[in-house]
């Protein structure tokens, strides 16, 4: 009993040396992997994806719709950071913004600034501030690290990398735990499932970052409800798998709106 303990102990001791303070939410997140291993392997995944799956035009006015909304958003994102003295934390964004032909009702973004947004979502945002408001909760995910803490609570889960940073490359169930949480093809809105912290964070600072890029973050009230009608009407958008729009978050989010608003300037769409 007493190794057993004293193992325990160690364990506990390497997951708690392994946490990282994040510097813009200042919540505690758990991290055996790096950010810049995180982005390498992502591009990766996301080659592959626009490889295999048809991209819109990007002469189209859809395609052009995300590229411009997601460049506002990122450039809202690096004001933000920059303002809360953690630039750094963004090193190695490589912005990219496609739409991809499907009807899925669906948007994700990856390690390193790889968004993608389904077509099959524009009908339900019906507008450019209802789209600022997904992508903008969709990249929190990736800026705030939520992919790397969900991947580092499942390796730490198999035992892997518990005394430190796993090397994605030499770790044949590292890069398995990889593809699981962030392949495109697996992953509903980058992480399955998000814990209900994650949620909060990300709608909270994708209102900020919407707002900021211009966008009214009260449009964000509407476009969930209209998710939630889909829900009940039988066809539960992919979306919805694991972001659940119920009442509880429709009061949260109405709860982060006064902050959001101070930061909302209208521009020209």
């Amino acid at each position: 009993m007493g190794r057993k303990y004293l193992l325990l102990t160690v364990v506990i001791a390497a997951l708690a040396w392994s946490c990282t303070r994040n510097a813009i939410t200042g919540r505690n997140q758990l991290s055996l992997v790096s950010e810049a291993q995180l982005q390498e392997m992502a591009t990766q995944q996301y080659r592959q994806f626009l490889s295999q799956n048809s991209i819109a035009s990007s002469g189209s006015r859809d395609a052009e719709m995300v590229k411009r909304v997601g460049s506002r958003i990122a450039n809202a994102i690096a004001q933000y950071y920059a303002q809360q003295g953690a630039g750094n934390e963004l090193n190695g964004y490589q912005w990219e913004f496609n739409l991809v032909n499907n009807k899925e009702v669906n948007a994700w973004c990856m390690p390193g600034g790889k968004v993608v947004v389904y077509s099959g979502l524009l009908p339900v945002a019906q507008n450019e501030a209802a789209l600022a408001i997904v992508m903008g909760h969709e990249i929190t995910h990736a800026v705030a690290g939520h992919g790397r803490e969900r991947m580092s609570q499942q390796l730490a889960a198999q035992g892997i990398g518990t005394l430190g940073n796993v090397a994605l490359g030499g770790s044949g169930a590292a890069a398995n735990v990889f593809s699981a949480v962030f392949a495109p093809g697996a992953q509903v809105g980058v992480l399955l499932p998000n814990s209900r912290k994650q949620e909060l964070e990300a709608d909270h600072y994708g209102l900020i970052f919407a707002a900021m890029a211009g966008y009214n973050p009260q449009e964000a009230i509407p476009f969930w409800e209209r998710m939630m009608s889909l829900n009940k009407s039988g066809g539960t958008p992919t979306f919805l798998s694991d972001h659940p729009a119920d009442a509880q978050r429709i009061q949260e989010l109405q709860s982060f709106m006064p902050e959001a608003l101070k930061y909302y300037k209208p521009v020209r769409q």
